[in-house]
Parts: structure tokens; C-alpha cells; sequence
């Protein structure tokens, strides 16, 4: 059994929420919460914790799209925004702040589905990038570590640095640790002797 959508919508004119949630209702059984009141808004969001945020902005100003959008925390979930008129800017903004998928004059009943498929497809490719990212990041981090690791070894005990490393990995092995911890602690060990 797969587990219902739950979706938020954002959207203040009663008519709109209703051809949203009709056309939501029509692509399956999903759990659709319509918030009116932009007040409050990233608290009841946070409250609900929903798979997806959709939001119809109209024509929103630059300072509402992007309280919208840290509302609705892009990073943190998929963001599906409806607009009704193209300006780049305003699309820049909206694409830097995280939402997965930006609509201009889109909002109707049929396209609904497809364009909260993308922005749920977008969301997750870009979440893999962000990961995939940050543990390049990591490994960069420990890469310099050992390396000054080494260079210290080196220096100290008067040998290579294939010797350094080796040293290194043996201690890591015999304690159960990993070599960037080993060499972290060799070097705040050596700055604190300095």
C-alpha cells in the first residue's frame, strides 16, 4: 500500500483553491490542506510537515515570493508555484530559493498532476546533488587534513610520505578509527605544541 500525498496549498481566492484541489482530487487520493492566510504560514506548514507545497501567487512582489518560499522550505520539501505573468527576475528568485518547479500562467485542473510529478522528480534529483555535494565537501575537508597530517609526520620523524600515511592507517587501524580522525588529532595536537 503506498502511503497519500499530503499537499498544502497556498492560495487566498476561494475559487482558485477549489480548481486546485478538484484537480488534485482528480490525479488520486492525496491529503490537501488549502491555507488562505499568508499569517502564520511557515509555522502551520512546519505543524503539518506535508510531502509537497503548492502555491498560486498571482502576480506576487519579490519580497512575498520569497516569504512564500522560506515559508514553505524548499529544502526541505517539493515546491510547485503557479504564477500568472513571466518575469525573470521573479523567476530567478524563485528558482535560487529552491521551488522544484515555476509555472507562469499554468494553473488549470489537467496540468496540475504532471507539473507536481516534475517538481517532486526535481526536488529529489536536486536533493541527491545537495548530498552528493557536501560528502565531495567532506572528503575534500579530510583530503587537506591528512595532508597536513602527513607533512607533519614527515617532518618529525624524518620520512616519506607513503611512511606518513602508512603510520597513520596502522594507528587508525589499531584503534578502531578512521584516518581522517587520526590525522585531525595529530594535527590539533601539533597546533596546540606550537
Amino acid at each position: 500500500m503506498t502511503k497519500r500525498l499530503s499537499i498544502i496549498v497556498v492560495e487566498k481566492d476561494r475559487d482558485r483553491a477549489l480548481t486546485i484541489v478538484d484537480g488534485l482530487r482528480e490525479a488520486g487520493e492525496m491529503d490537501v490542506l488549502v491555507i488562505g492566510e499568508e499569517i502564520g504560514l511557515a509555522r502551520r506548514i512546519a505543524e503539518r510537515n506535508p510531502d509537497l507545497v503548492l502555491i498560486d501567487a498571482g502576480n506576487p512582489s519579490r519580497d512575498a515570493l520569497e516569504e512564500l518560499t522560506l515559508a514553505s522550505a524548499p529544502m526541505q520539501r517539493p515546491v510547485a508555484m503557479f504564477v500568472d505573468e513571466s518575469d525573470g527576475a521573479l523567476t530567478k528568485a524563485a528558482i535560487e530559493a529552491g521551488v522544484s518547479a515555476y509555472v507562469v500562467a499554468g494553473l488549470r485542473g489537467d496540468r496540475i498532476k504532471p507539473v507536481l510529478d516534475a517538481a517532486i522528480a526535481r526536488f529529489h534529483m536536486m536533493q541527491k546533488m545537495r548530498v552528493e555535494l557536501a560528502e565531495t565537501r567532506r572528503a575534500l575537508e579530510e583530503r587537506k587534513v591528512i595532508d597536513r597530517a602527513k607533512g607533519i609526520l614527515m617532518r618529525a620523524k624524518r620520512i616519506g610520505e607513503d611512511e606518513a600515511y602508512a603510520l597513520m592507517r596502522k594507528t587508525a587501524m589499531d584503534q578502531g578509527r578512521k584516518v581522517a580522525d587520526v590525522a585531525q588529532a595529530l594535527v590539533t595536537a601539533a597546533e596546540l605544541l606550537k
